[in-house]
């Protein structure tokens, strides 16, 4: 094996606090405007191998510095909640895209990686992709299809724009990953 490319279903907030209330918070208004039980939501992570070595792709706030490292492979920075307050680092968004880089919380993930492709040009379209998704401002609707961009949306962008479909990957079990479709519009704006 040459090339690889696993996607990760990690718990919203493992190995955390305050994402992992304000998901169950989010998810039980969420179920309750929609009429149904809660679902447990989860975060998906890239992890891509080529002969050169291993790559990750995650997407986290700016300001939070992964094992102290200052060079931690951010590509893209976007703004979360409203676009001006993405001028400060504490209101931004990064896409990651790290050659041996780590993924702090994937020791949490689900049923461990999907294998996605051993295509090596698929493999490194995704990772071309990450320095490309749009700067959309995470938490809002601004496709206007009913589904907030965030990390989420990120992953599934990068998927279907290196050619694999993000709308056959579901996470484990009855589990959700808002912003997932986001994603899939962002690319294909006839689709939605």
């Amino acid at each position: 094996m040459t090339a690889s490319l696993d996607l990760f279903w990690i718990p919203l907030g493992a190995g955390g606090h305050v994402v992992h209330f304000n998901g169950l918070v989010y998810e039980a208004i969420v179920a309750r405007r929609q009429h149904r039980a809660r679902r447990a939501l989860f975060h998906a992570a890239l992890v891509a191998e080529l002969p050169e070595g291993r790559t990750t792709i995650e997407v986290g706030p700016a300001w939070n510095r992964i094992d102290g490292s200052l060079d931690h492979g951010a590509v893209v920075t976007g703004p979360v909640g409203l676009q001006p307050l993405g001028r400060w680092r504490w209101f931004r968004y990064e896409i990651r895209c790290w050659p041996d880089g780590v993924i702090p919380d994937l020791a949490y993930a689900v049923g461990g990686p999907q294998r996605l492709t051993d295509d090596e040009s698929v493999v490194r379209r995704a990772l071309g992709a990450a320095c490309e998704v749009p700067i959309l401002t995470w938490g809002r609707d601004e496709l206007r299809i009913g589904e907030m961009w965030n990390s989420n949306s990120v992953i599934a962008w990068i998927l279907a724009r290196a050619g694999v479909d993000p709308a056959e990957l579901r996470p484990p079990g009855d589990g959700r990953a808002p912003g997932w479709d986001a994603g899939i519009a962002a690319l294909n704006p006839t689709s939605r």
